[in-house]
């Protein structure tokens, strides 16, 4: 039979004072993308000026559309969360995950703060730590494959979407990637060669991740979650984006609109800024003139667009993720 504990007063003491320290940096951390946000918009202001007041004469029915499709983005991120793990994960609790993951995201940079958070809610569910870290390994490759599958398949059939040939990097680009790549994976290569320890580490994750992939695809209904739900989020966020188009009267068809969206993402993804901060803004500004859109009223939909799915949602996105960690979910 377990003895209980008991604390002297100066434990007690010391206890609360360690739990009042902890409580205002949970809050700082929590104010952080609305600072991130107040700086982008600072240094950018006749851009969010001018985008502004064009938004204020936007369609607003279109404009509710779009805050319906963008909440169903949460479902589709959820349906892939599903189709990563074997046993059934309780529908409301993984809903609420990925609405404060969506805010977590905006603290660190190239998404580690959703996975974090959906880390924390899967060992939450029971789910041992090797096989959470290998479902969130599948989640960014299933959804970067998807990403890049549909790209390419829009772009082939519709081949004027996007001018490639103004893209065509140089022959001088062309060599710096080529260079950067072979010097990262002869670096990888040798830190795997000298350190058996962490071939040991990075072998035994890759075995449980491919034995669970396997066990996940003979299951159909978590093969539909995964991959219906890594195809349907990009273009539920497309979505948002030609609702927003269309209440601007973008002169450009949907379907460029949806081609624009899913280059300006690929490319933006490739650097690690907080929730996209400053990076998915200007490539998805350009991606939209590219495809025919005039610069303001690009901007314009680029405005209404990150206003849809990153700002309105971050308050109470941050109240969910508050709320999840005081009940312990998180």
């Amino acid at each position: 039979m377990a003895i209980p504990e008991t604390l002297t007063a100066p434990q007690q003491r010391h206890r609360q004072t360690d739990r009042l320290r902890r409580l205002p940096i949970r809050q700082i951390v929590c104010l952080i993308p609305f600072v991130l946000v107040a700086l982008w918009a600072v240094g950018n202001w006749s851009l969010v000026a001018d985008g502004v007041s064009r938004l204020g004469g936007a369609d607003t029915g279109w404009l509710l559309m779009g805050v319906v499709v963008t909440g169903l983005c949460w479902v589709a991120a959820s349906c892939v969360r599903q189709g990563t793990i074997m046993e059934r994960l309780p529908i409301a609790r993984l809903l609420a995950s990925q609405f404060a993951a969506g805010a977590a995201n905006h603290l660190l940079p190239a998404g580690l703060g959703a996975h974090v958070v959906t880390l924390r809610f899967l060992r939450g569910c029971g789910i041992p730590l090797e096989r959470s870290t290998a479902a969130l390994a599948l989640y960014s490759l299933v959804e970067a494959i998807a990403r890049i599958g549909l790209l390419v398949s829009l772009v082939l059939a519709f081949p004027g979407a996007l001018r490639l040939d103004e893209l065509a990097p140089t022959g001088r680009a062309v060599l710096t990637v080529v260079v950067i790549a072979a010097v990262v994976i002869a670096v990888v290569a040798i830190v795997l060669f000298a350190a058996e320890r962490l071939r040991r580490i990075i072998g035994s994750f890759l075995r449980t991740a491919l034995t669970d992939a396997r066990a996940l695809h003979k299951k159909p209904s978590r093969t539909l979650a995964l991959w219906g739900g890594a195809v349907a989020f990009p273009l539920l966020q497309g979505g948002v984006l030609v609702c927003v188009a269309l209440a601007l009267g973008l002169p450009v068809p949907w379907y460029y609109i949806v081609v624009a969206y899913l280059a300006a993402s690929t490319v933006a993804g490739m650097i690690p800024a907080p929730g996209g901060i400053g990076s998915v803004e200007p490539a998805l500004a350009v991606a939209l003139v590219m495809v025919g859109a005039p610069l303001v009223v690009a901007t314009a939909t680029v405005l209404g667009f990150r206003f849809l799915t990153v700002w309105l949602p971050l308050l109470p996105g941050v109240a969910m993720l508050a709320a999840l960690v005081r009940w312990r979910v998180l």
